[in-house]
């Protein structure tokens, strides 16, 4: 490999000895992640009985998991089958923030999902006066916007250091990595991370706590078994990708700062688009009855089409 100057616009990728042989199992991968997030956004789209705040708001986190998975895969693929591990240094900022964005998006979007439960299962008669188009616009736009100027900040601060180094301690890229090309005094760039971080995961699991705390109060106090069994059907699997993506991302923010596990960060760093992006379809779909209910008919309809075949 030729040496590659700190002042070149190519930067050196940390190698994961990845083969041949592991190209058609990323390939496969990541085809899973959009044909779920894919079908599940043209169902909901096509179908006007699913066009309701839950479903709409959830075409949300279908959006991000394609975001998420193709900042990663694209390049990992071409990585599969290249011999070198070169990434251009625009590339490797665009990289970062769709990567982060992803990561804040998931929680911005699981936040709302979360007020929209607690709306459905609260005020039931105020449903429709509360979540309107507007709102539903409203809260959309909000958790797309927070992730997208926070983050753009995050990437700022990185951006504004001179390069000193052309290696990525990583396999992709990320904020910490692409700082840390820098010989700079970077404290202001942690401070600001670490801030972030605990503020968006602070409020994202203070909102989820809040809501699910008074949707068990209100299940409780009116001892309702339609109520319960409706609180169960259309938050359970709401509550189930919460968990996931939240621990994903607090093992991911951990990770990072134990250097001494590089091996187990480049890990979960590659899992923490991979599972979210494969289980919020997954879960979702067959948790929903709705949702199921359609996908089921489609595949009905696929099967008898196949069949006259």
């Amino acid at each position: 490999m030729k040496n590659i100057s700190s002042e070149s616009d190519l930067l050196v990728l940390q190698d994961l000895g990845l083969h041949h042989s592991l190209f058609f199992i990323l390939a496969f991968v990541y085809i899973v992640i959009l044909f779920l997030n894919i079908g599940v956004l043209l169902i909901i789209t096509a179908e006007r009985s699913l066009h309701q705040p839950m479903y709409l708001l959830f075409c949300n986190l279908s959006v991000n998991d394609i975001i998420g998975s193709t900042a990663l895969f694209p390049h990992l693929l071409f990585d599969a089958v290249s011999k070198n591990r070169f990434i251009s240094y625009n590339a490797c900022v665009a990289q970062v923030f769709f990567g982060h964005t992803y990561g804040s998006a998931s929680q911005t979007i699981l936040i709302v999902m979360a007020i929209d439960r607690y709306v459905a299962i609260c005020n039931p008669l105020r449903y429709s006066a509360i979540m309107t188009t507007k709102a539903v616009v409203t809260m959309s736009v909000s958790a797309w916007a927070i992730p997208v100027v926070c983050v753009g900040a995050l990437v700022g601060l990185s951006v504004r250091l001179s390069r000193c180094r052309s290696l990525v301690p990583n396999f992709y890229c990320d904020n910490a990595s692409l700082f840390k090309l820098s010989c700079e005094d970077v404290s202001v760039n942690n401070i600001y991370g670490l801030f972030y971080s605990a503020a968006l995961l602070s409020s994202s699991m203070g909102t989820v706590v809040t809501t699910y705390t008074r949707i068990f109060i209100t299940c409780w106090n009116k001892k309702s078994a339609e109520l319960t069994s409706k609180a169960l059907q259309t938050c359970s699997s709401h509550l189930v990708l919460y968990v996931t993506t939240l621990l994903c991302a607090y093992i991911l923010v951990i990770m990072h700062r134990l250097p001494e596990s590089q091996l187990l960060r480049q890990l979960f760093s590659f899992m923490y688009p991979v599972i979210p992006g494969h289980l919020n379809a997954i879960i979702y779909g067959l948790q929903t009855k709705q949702l199921r209910s359609k996908i089921l008919q489609l595949f009905s309809g696929w099967r008898s089409s196949i069949a006259r075949c």
